[in-house]
């Protein structure tokens, strides 16, 4: 066991090393990126916000306007599905350029990364079965969560029993099936994935717990951050971001800049 820890820990060295390659010649993010041609994006599976198509094609607010910023930069964007846990050590790493899916900017992640200016509200809304949604007495219930994530971080704070799982759909599903009292996700997402019409009829948003904003995440230093805000700033004033949001039904939640 030792001898496999001592090889992932070393790997990882190697890593973070070739990562930091870049800055030591004097190289910015942006230059990287148009070296190699692509900007690798951080994501998991979180409609609205990114989701695959019909197609295959990973498609959604977030994954829409990250495609069109590395157009904009001159590159393709490249998805990724990372562990949302990992998703600073996979970006200290270079496994990724940046971390774009739905990401609540708290103060972890903005002492960690370089983060964008908010470009969309949230909250964290508690989600059970239709059925079993009056008089909650949360002290008594185990809540599903993402693992790594603002609704994990919330819960701990409030001292809930917690069941931490790979994914925001995995935490509904933890609920669907009974193995859950409850779940807390983000708001957008239970917009798109709980009720009438929807894969969890069943399910229900029983309260909002926060407020909180979305932005994007990329390494310490990183020039695209600042790029990234100049590129929102032209579509919100060409309009293009609103229709974007609206396309992905979010319009309301999306913050004015």
């Amino acid at each position: 066991m030792k001898k496999y820890i001592a090889i992932i820990l070393t790997a990882l060295f190697l890593l973070t090393a070739l990562a930091g390659t870049a800055l030591a010649e004097g190289k910015s993010d942006s230059e990287t990126i148009q070296e190699k041609g692509k900007l690798v994006v951080g994501i998991t599976d979180f409609a609205p916000m990114d989701y695959k198509g019909e197609d295959g094609d990973w498609i959604g607010f977030d994954a829409d306007l990250a495609r069109a910023f590395a157009e904009s930069l001159g590159v393709t964007a490249e998805f990724t599905v990372i562990d949302w846990d990992n998703k600073t050590l996979e970006l200290d790493a270079g496994n990724i350029d940046c971390i774009w899916n739905g990401m609540t900017l708290t103060d972890g992640v903005k002492a960690a990364m370089e983060t964008s200016k908010p470009y969309c509200g949230n909250a964290q809304v508690v989600v059970a079965p239709k059925a079993k949604a009056e008089g909650l007495d949360y002290a008594k219930l185990t809540f599903a969560v993402e693992a790594g994530s603002a609704a994990e971080e919330l819960a701990q704070e409030k001292g809930w029993s917690i069941v931490s799982l790979q994914s925001q759909g995995d935490a509904l599903l933890e609920v669907a099936s009974g193995a859950s009292d409850a779940c807390i996700i983000d708001q957008l997402m239970a917009g798109a994935m709980i009720g009438e019409g929807t894969s969890y009829p069943d399910l229900v948003q029983v309260e909002g717990l926060n407020a909180e904003e979305y932005g994007v995440g990329f390494r310490k230093g990183s020039d695209l951050a600042a790029k990234l805000d100049e590129f929102l700033d032209q579509l919100y004033a060409d309009g293009t971001l609103s229709e974007l949001a609206e396309k992905y039904g979010i319009d309301v939640a999306l913050i004015a800049r």
